[in-house]
């Protein structure tokens, strides 16, 4: 199995469940001069992580032992809205961000998460309330998360079904990126471009 894949996943979850979170939260627009992705994690969340004088903010989740720890987040709807920049993935990744549960998630940042490898489980308002109120106790910040199963499973037994896309699920399995999974047809390609060479052989 490729070392990209993922069939389950087990870790601590951080609750954020404010609404409307958008790009320039994630990855605020200074961390976008670089010519690369290197250093991306140290803008996730930025000014909300870092005080002004460059210290943690001891007062935000991500900087609260167990979940300075998490590679699961619990948002709020709407995640991701905003602008279309594909640094605040990269960045959450780098961070070690694996999953986000949520209601509902920006179309592009939904998009960016699938061609980068980061797993969107879209629940209802009800369950991911309950969700992030588990989390907040230390006790119960761990989670798991099986994809062939599409659950949730709680440290308090709670257990939360989810649907997804089968393609992304596919994907996400096999460690696939858009790329890979077009190659998948690779030999269908070649026999579709050899056929329709032939049927315009004026292309050639």
């Amino acid at each position: 199995m490729d070392s990209k894949s993922l069939i389950s996943y087990d870790g601590i979850a951080a609750p954020l469940m404010t609404a409307n979170v958008d790009t320039d939260v994630i990855m605020p627009k200074q961390f976008l001069k670089g010519i690369d992705r290197s250093g991306l994690d140290k803008g996730v969340f930025f000014d909300l992580r870092f005080l002004k004088n460059g210290s943690p903010n001891p007062d935000f989740i991500l900087n609260k032992a167990p979940w300075d720890d998490s590679s699961i987040l619990v948002v709020g709807e709407n995640f991701g809205c905003g602008s279309s920049r594909e640094h605040a993935v990269w960045g959450l990744k780098q961070l070690g961000i694996k999953a986000i549960i949520g209601t509902t998630f920006a179309g592009i940042f939904f998009d960016n998460c699938q061609r980068n490898g980061v797993l969107l489980v879209q629940l209802k308002a009800e369950e991911v309330k309950k969700i992030g109120e588990i989390i907040q106790s230390e006790i119960f910040s761990f989670l798991s998360i099986n994809l062939e199963k599409q659950e949730v499973l709680m440290a308090d037994k709670s257990r939360f079904l989810f649907d997804i896309d089968p393609l992304r699920k596919e994907q996400l399995i096999l460690g696939l990126d858009a790329i890979d999974t077009t190659l998948q047809k690779e030999l269908e390609i070649k026999k579709f471009e050899e056929q329709h060479l032939l049927d315009n052989p004026w292309l050639i």
